[in-house]
């Protein structure tokens, strides 16, 4: 990992968001977190992935070598299909989990019994 720079990325980050927005970005920062505009607070490595969201030149190249780790894994990884979903299907001899338990509630001799509802 590398160190991001915080003067250079706000700065490529206020470039990129006057060359999207037309305005200059109200940037407040409080231990480590930056808030743009009031909005939702982010560390600086998300700063400098929105720069270039923003479509901002960055002058650390730490975004866009990400962007390309990024791309070469979604091309490595292949693609998943849906998994289908299991039908369980009750055999003639079985018992069901309430039978189960009625039953062996039964056998032992024991000051338990079964919760309310399943006395059915």
């Amino acid at each position: 990992m590398s160190k991001l720079d915080k003067d250079q990325v706000l700065a490529d980050y206020s470039a990129a968001y006057l060359k999207a927005h037309g305005k200059q970005p109200n940037i407040e920062a409080k231990g480590g977190w930056y808030s743009v505009d009031g909005g939702k607070n982010m560390r600086l490595a998300q700063l400098a992935d929105a720069t270039a969201e923003l479509g901002g030149a960055t002058g650390s190249s730490a975004a866009p070598a990400k962007a390309k780790v990024s791309a070469k894994k979604a091309a490595a990884k292949p693609a998943v299909a849906p998994k289908k979903a299991v039908k369980v299907s009750k055999s003639g001899g079985g018992l069901s989990a309430k039978e189960l338990w009625k039953q062996r509630l039964e056998q032992d001799q024991t000051l338990s019994r079964l919760p309310r509802g399943y006395d059915e």
